[in-house]
């Protein structure tokens, strides 16, 4: 009888283990659909939830701007954290989702996220390598999945695509610039103190106006502002192009591929073939 009562609970305490393990698996596995919703899903709260990480990216960006007038202080140091500490949650829920993981740890959106986590999670280190924060501002404008709902969303962004992407390069590349420029000349330049003077020394060699009054000192500065003023015109010569030209839409034509087209065209000018551009209606 002892030993049928052991087997009884051993019995018992297995098949409780494998419930427990069950359940265990089951919790898991509803974590992983919950996140695929949000991240991929269209549901009004996927959704919401995608334009809550673009609201996030927003805010990060001013508050790499905003902590530039106030360096050193302490508390920066616990603010950093607290963006790193929600940056690595969103990182890890995408690892945790993709398949494999691999492919999505070497996106050059992921390589960015781990530089930025990186620098806010190691204040110590962090002040030093702060001007990487920066690539940050790349997942919020490389993020192909938040382009096409803001065109699926906003018929604005459908019909000025190029002008807005356009825009967007040229935002970017302003944003990283200044922030090396801040970065590398704060502390040993005297002309830049805060972002605002990075930014305005980044502007002003940009648009080749160049009135003098700050100057980028070494090697090192100077060939950042040639890098500038290269770079930095051709993407402006690039948004002045989009903008006053005529406005086309991309769609390929079956017939002979010509891929821009007016909005309001119902056969493509090379071949004359019929075409139907998806349009929600043009006044």
């Amino acid at each position: 009888m002892p030993a049928t009562g052991y087997h009884r609970r051993a019995m018992t305490a297995r098949k409780d283990a494998s419930v427990g393990a069950g359940a265990e698996r089951g919790g898991r596995r509803a974590t992983v659909l919950l996140l695929r919703e949000l991240y991929w899903g269209h549901t009004r709260r996927a959704v919401a939830f995608r334009y809550g990480l673009l609201v996030f990216d927003l805010v990060t960006i001013i508050y790499l701007v905003v902590s530039s007038f106030f360096y050193g202080a302490p508390l920066l140091d616990v603010i950093d954290v607290a963006f790193g500490l929600v940056i690595l949650a969103d990182f890890a829920a995408r690892m945790r989702i993709s398949d494999p993981p691999l492919r999505e740890l070497l996106h050059p959106v992921s390589l960015a996220d781990l530089i930025a986590i990186v620098s806010f999670l190691a204040p110590l280190a962090g002040e030093h390598f702060a001007f990487l924060r920066i690539m940050r501002a790349l997942r919020l404008f490389r993020s192909y999945q938040i382009v096409c709902r803001l065109q699926q969303d906003f018929a604005f962004f459908k019909r000025n695509q190029e002008i807005v992407l356009s825009a967007v390069n040229l935002l970017v590349f302003m944003l990283v610039m200044t922030a090396l420029v801040f970065e590398t000349q704060i502390g040993r330049n005297p002309s830049i103190n805060n972002y605002a003077d990075a930014l305005y020394f980044t502007v002003t060699t940009l648009t080749t106006t160049g009135f003098g009054d700050i100057t980028l000192e070494g090697t090192s500065g100077r060939l950042l502002a040639v890098m500038i003023m290269i770079f930095g015109v051709s993407l402006f010569i690039r948004l002045a192009q989009t903008v006053f030209r005529p406005n086309k839409i991309h769609y390929d034509c079956p017939e002979c591929g010509l891929s821009r087209h007016d909005a309001d065209a119902v056969h493509c000018k090379h071949c004359g073939a019929t075409i139907n551009i998806p349009t929600e209606g043009l006044g």
